[in-house]
């Protein structure tokens, strides 16, 4: 039988992890799927288990004298109902596509990252947001930006024996965020392409980009090219500015979803989208 362990403290959460190297478990949302369709093939399931849902103190929003600390257990609809400034529209969005409301219900920021598939909806808004990520184990804490640690397809710089425990989001006042993302519906889908971005701009134009894209590569990319272009353009022209010369960082593949060549297009009508919404 599989170990289960749920500790009621982050202290004997870290001890657990680093002695037997259990899975943690949040909201479950993939985990439980992952076992299921192992199971439906004749495999066995041998990880412990390692359930973080009786530690206090991983779950909610607060604000902070730098910005804001997100709590790794917080869900996406709690997410999606935070008071929070229009910096967070973006991933307010997000939250509010991320399955159905069953899984926005249980699943949460910090897992959808560790999860790492290239059509996570929190990591574009995530790098848009200049995020961090608080990674605690018995021997200490540390911060690394969402860019460095998530490290390839479904892979992260998570070490043996840590837990995410936060998600930190610098201030920048001023800033508005937004999402959009393609898929073969409207609703409960995986995304074919998506992008964030936060964009602060004053009298009317672009002072400030960080813009993002999702599953059209391994990892989720910022666009470092675009951002510069669109630096000094008033909002009512930034739409204009995306070219395919601004995709270079991108790597999308064909599966069943869709074609490679199908997906640069969709991200560089999706840039515009987003980019005129802004203008909105």
């Amino acid at each position: 039988m599989t170990a289960y362990h749920r500790p009621r403290t982050l202290e004997q959460a870290l001890a657990l992890r680093a002695a037997t190297g259990a899975l943690p478990l949040a909201g479950g949302t993939d985990i439980h799927p992952l076992r299921t369709a192992r199971a439906a093939w004749g495999e066995t399931w041998r990880e412990a288990i390692l359930d973080l849902s009786a530690i206090p103190g991983l779950d909610g929003i607060a604000e902070t004298a730098e910005g804001w600390r997100i709590g790794a257990r917080t869900t996406w609809t709690a997410i999606a109902e935070a008071p929070l400034p229009p910096l967070f529209d973006g991933l307010r969005a997000a939250a509010r596509e991320v399955g159905g409301r069953q899984v926005q219900n249980r699943g949460t920021i910090a897992g959808n990252l560790v999860t790492a598939s290239p059509a996570g909806d929190g990591i574009p808004n995530l790098l848009a947001l200049d995020a961090r990520v608080e990674l605690a184990s018995s021997l200490g804490t540390r911060s690394l930006p969402v860019a460095a640690f998530v490290t390839g397809y479904r892979s992260t710089a998570l070490a043996p024996g840590e837990i995410v425990t936060a998600l930190h989001i610098p201030r920048c006042d001023g800033a508005h965020g937004r999402f959009v993302k393609l898929g073969a519906r409207r609703y409960l889908v995986i995304s074919i392409a998506m992008a964030a971005a936060v964009i602060r701009s004053e009298g009317g134009r672009i002072v400030a980009a960080r813009i993002a894209m999702g599953a059209c590569s391994p990892v989720a990319q910022r666009l470092p090219a675009l951002e510069a272009a669109l630096h000094g353009v008033a909002l009512e022209d930034a739409a204009r500015v995306p070219d395919p010369a601004h995709l270079v960082p991108l790597a999308p593949i064909a599966d069943i979803r869709a074609s490679a060549d199908y997906r640069r297009d969709a991200a560089l009508a999706l840039l515009r989208d987003l980019l005129a919404g802004f203008a909105a």
